[in-house]
């Protein structure tokens, strides 16, 4: 038998019985919605927590600290550093060194007009912060001596000593919320700290140090890389190796470093990476200890929603048995009439396999476009029904927190397995059509 008549006969039998075949449809459709809306919250809830562990920092890096607190034999040290850039899926690395003082306040404007009491001040390796992701919200990264990083919010630490007490420093943390409950940025500071040279006053046992300094770009907040991002300030390392003899009067003798921050390539490597530096001895810090189990349990969701859309399907996949054993009772004396002429039992079996086929093919199509709708009606709903909102419910974006997201390879997915359920349901009705004799299929009313 030809396909061109195979499918023709297949059209013809599907609509013979069209109320039937409509019931045998919706189960399929009401199963593929089923599947693909539960298994699009699961995705949904998964995109969330990534966006949650991203705004806490870059999922990336790992810290390594000193054994014992930096006591012992085992020191953070260039050494160490050729080590650790030797390794597998290490991408970059940089040593992190804070300097230790009594008081560390920072002076800016014409007569000392802007005060800082007190910051964190870190020596990194600033030529590799660009390969370690570190991103700049204004200026450039340091080329010559003296020039420094300030962290995103250092400016909100200054205070104007012309103002009164209690009304001499933007607070960052009072910003209010609009009407959609967004929070809203607060008022810019007093002070902005690329706009002029600062001074730093470093108070130790040894006496006071004054320097200046030309800041010359602010790093994004990224509390992974540590608090200096928010509101301290970041040098180069020689230069505060040079600062560090002045503060404190070792000369010669290079400190050990506090922490080093190593990027790896891609997520997956964290956890072989973070392994591996832990078997040297070093204890590390990552927010694979978050993510892992916060993976665990978004896929256990998935895994839970699938299983309860499939159990519609599995009730969809009954309704295309029976509907095909109904059919073939109904088609006894033309299945024979299709034997005497002397027409392949192969072709008989593929003429109800393709019928139970397309049933779970229109199911699958129809679902899937419903599936579709559904999913962004339910996304505006939780974003706010407006056209401005259309967009970012189909394809979200950087800000947005889509309910129920839907990628391309689940609605692939959803329409291959309703057709395999189909042939799959309709495999026995198939087997037991081509079994019956000829000479009582003809033989019967």
């Amino acid at each position: 038998m030809k396909q061109k008549d195979m499918l023709r006969i297949c059209l013809q039998n599907l609509m013979r019985r069209k109320s039937r075949t409509f019931l045998t449809v919706l189960g399929v459709l009401i199963g593929c919605c089923s599947i693909v809306i539960m298994v699009s919250l699961g995705i949904g809830m998964k995109e969330a927590q990534d966006k949650t562990l991203a705004q806490m920092g870059d999922l990336t890096i790992i810290t390594v600290n000193a054994p014992q607190g930096g006591r012992g034999k085992v020191k953070l040290d260039d050494s160490l550093l050729r080590q650790l850039k030797a390794l597998p899926g290490v991408e970059a690395l940089t040593p992190k060194l804070s300097l230790e003082a009594e008081s560390i306040r920072l002076i800016a404007g014409t007569g000392k007009r802007y005060l800082a009491d007190w910051t964190t001040v870190v020596g990194v390796d600033t030529a590799a912060l660009e390969q370690m992701g570190y991103q700049l919200t204004a200026g450039t990264l340091p080329k010559r001596d003296g020039e420094i990083l300030t962290g995103q919010y250092l400016a909100y630490s200054f205070k104007d000593t012309l103002r009164p007490e209690g009304r001499n420093m933007i607070d960052r943390w009072a910003g209010e919320f609009d009407d959609t409950g967004k929070p809203v940025d607060p008022p810019p500071p007093y002070l902005d700290p690329l706009k002029q040279p600062l001074t730093m006053e470093i108070e130790t046992q040894n006496g006071k140090v004054t320097l200046p300094f030309t800041p010359v770009g602010a790093v994004k907040e990224d509390y992974s890389k540590g608090s200096e991002t928010s509101e301290g300030l970041l040098l180069n390392m020689p230069d505060l190796l040079k600062l560090m003899e002045k503060t404190q009067g070792r000369k010669g003798k290079k400190p050990a470093y506090d922490s080093i921050i190593v990027k790896v390539k891609s997520i997956d490597q964290v956890e072989p990476v973070e392994r591996e530096i832990k078997s040297m001895g070093y204890p590390t810090e990552s927010m694979e200890s978050i993510r892992k189990p916060m993976e665990k349990e978004a896929r256990q969701k998935q895994m839970m929603l699938g299983g309860l859309g499939a159990i519609s399907l599995f009730v969809a996949a009954l309704g295309i048995t029976n509907t095909m054993i109904m059919s073939i009772s109904e088609r006894t004396r033309e299945i024979g009439i299709m034997k005497s002429l002397g027409c392949y039992v192969t072709d008989i079996r593929i003429m109800f396999l393709s019928e139970a086929g397309a049933i779970g093919l229109i199911g699958g199509l129809i679902g899937c476009v419903i599936s579709f709708i559904a999913s962004v009606t339910i996304n505006l709903i939780s974003l706010g029904p407006s056209l401005e909102n259309l967009l970012p419910a189909i394809v979200g974006g950087e800000s947005v927190t889509r309910v129920s997201v839907i990628p391309p390879w689940l609605l692939l997915f959803a329409i291959v397995f309703s057709i395999l359920i189909g042939l799959g349901s309709g495999y026995y009705p198939a087997n037991k059509a081509v079994r019956i004799p000829a000479l009582e299929a003809i033989k019967s009313e």
